[in-house]
């Protein structure tokens, strides 16, 4: 669509001058301007997102004719949205509690709309923060990093939900926010991994939850199950040194200073060389080797 097309133009453009912090007046009008005189409707509205970077751009700026311009266009463009988030329940105020508040009504008919496959736009909160937006691109391209299907969310907006989950937990942008950002970025572009990204594409795991999921979690089916393996043979190796083994007190355990303990004689060496003796305390689980 060349609407869409010109939108997300202007889009890139914007967004570039309030990254660089360099909103001049003149361009952003022309910006503006353009945008006010695009054919506008509510498809090309939620697929380029512009109302949230005209919005991030009103906030950046401090030129009276670019924020009237901007409260003006985000005016408008409030108006194609459904009944049940228009300017009608702004006419009848004093009525709240029988229609609820416009701002909940908007936000509870985004979220509910499945089918439109981009409900999360208003799950994550505007940001200026450049160590913030940085983050959202990340997540998003690791994303797509095997291509995104038909009918998966959008991961531009599932980026940002994910990265604003993250910054609501810690409320800065720290070295903690930073390596839980980091090891999102990890898993979701492993591509041994394929499934999470998928999971979290699809809906399975939502964005709240991506945002708190621990390595062990986020690990792909394969390394749980490696991991498993190793606990368990840890646990029996653990076992037999306990059950295995022949108890006795000929031994002091240079840890707890008691003679409660488990040995196993094992031919470590040549046939001609004595057995080695490897020693475990039933007080305190230190293992040491007694040759």
């Amino acid at each position: 669509m060349p609407t869409e097309d010109e939108v997300l133009k202007i889009r890139s453009k914007l967004e570039k001058m309030i990254s660089s912090k360099t909103t001049e007046q003149s361009s952003a009008v022309d910006l503006l301007k353009k945008l006010q005189d695009l054919p506008m409707n509510l498809d090309v509205l939620q697929k380029t997102r512009i109302g949230i970077t005209v919005n991030n751009f009103r906030r950046a700026c401090k030129t009276e004719e670019v924020i009237s311009l901007s409260k003006n266009l985000i005016k408008i463009w409030k108006k194609l949205l459904p009944a049940d988030s228009s300017s009608k329940p702004d006419k009848k105020e004093k009525a709240s509690s029988k229609n609820g508040d416009s701002t909940d009504g908007k936000e509870d008919s985004e979220k509910t709309d499945d089918s439109s496959g981009r409900r999360l736009s208003t799950l994550a909160s505007d940001t200026n923060d450049p160590v913030r937006l940085k983050c959202r691109e990340l997540l998003s391209s690791a994303l797509k990093t095997d291509g995104s299907k038909p009918g998966h969310l959008d991961p531009d907006e599932l980026a940002a939900a994910i990265e604003d989950n993250i910054f609501q937990e810690f409320k800065n942008t720290e070295i903690k926010y930073k390596n839980r950002v980091r090891s999102r970025l990890a898993n979701l572009k492993d591509v041994k991994n394929p499934d999470l990204r998928a999971n979290v594409l699809c809906g399975l795991i939502p964005a709240d939850r991506i945002s708190k999921m621990t390595a062990e979690e986020m690990a792909s089916s394969e390394m749980k199950n490696l991991r498993a393996k190793y606990t368990k043979e840890a646990i029996d190796d653990h076992q037999m040194a306990k059950t295995g083994g022949t108890t006795t007190d000929l031994f002091k355990c240079g840890k707890c200073g008691k003679s409660n303990c488990t040995y196993n004689q094992l031919q470590t060496r040549s046939s001609d060389e004595p057995m080695t003796t490897f020693v475990f305390c039933n007080e305190c689980g230190n293992r040491w080797k007694f040759c």
